[in-house]
């Protein structure tokens, strides 16, 4: 069974770093693409940044370019989404999400369309 449970949140002042953690179970990285989404109050989900061994790739949503990272653990099945220079604009619930991967499909795709599994979300709260 595929579990993510997400980590991490919590209140920053902008200008700040927060990493968060998605700890995974039942799936192996190289088999998956693993993506970070985010949904602030009112707003629809947006996919942050995604992962795909499809196309070697990763996507990275236009708002987030040059601040949040992506990296992995294999041998903890740990992602973290490091966020850097945080803005009042990224307070939202954060969620990691993941998919079998398709070699037809991009990271952009994924980030666009969601993937399959979802964790819980974990809230950020970034002050002005």
């Amino acid at each position: 069974e595929v579990q993510l449970v997400e980590s991490g949140g919590g209140l920053v002042q902008a200008g700040g770093s927060l990493r968060l953690s998605c700890a995974a179970s039942g799936f192996t990285f190289d088999d998956y693409a693993i993506g970070w989404f985010r949904q602030a109050p009112g707003k629809e989900r947006e996919g942050v940044l995604c992962i795909s061994s499809s196309d070697g790739s990763t996507y990275y949503a236009d708002s987030v370019k040059g601040r949040f990272t992506i990296s992995s653990d294999n041998a903890k099945n740990t992602v973290y989404l490091q966020m850097n220079r945080l803005k009042p604009e990224d307070t939202a619930v954060y969620y990691c999400a993941a998919e079998e991967v398709d070699p037809t499909r991009t990271s952009l795709f994924y980030c666009n369309y969601g993937m399959d599994y979802w964790g819980k979300g974990t809230l950020v709260t970034v002050s002005s």
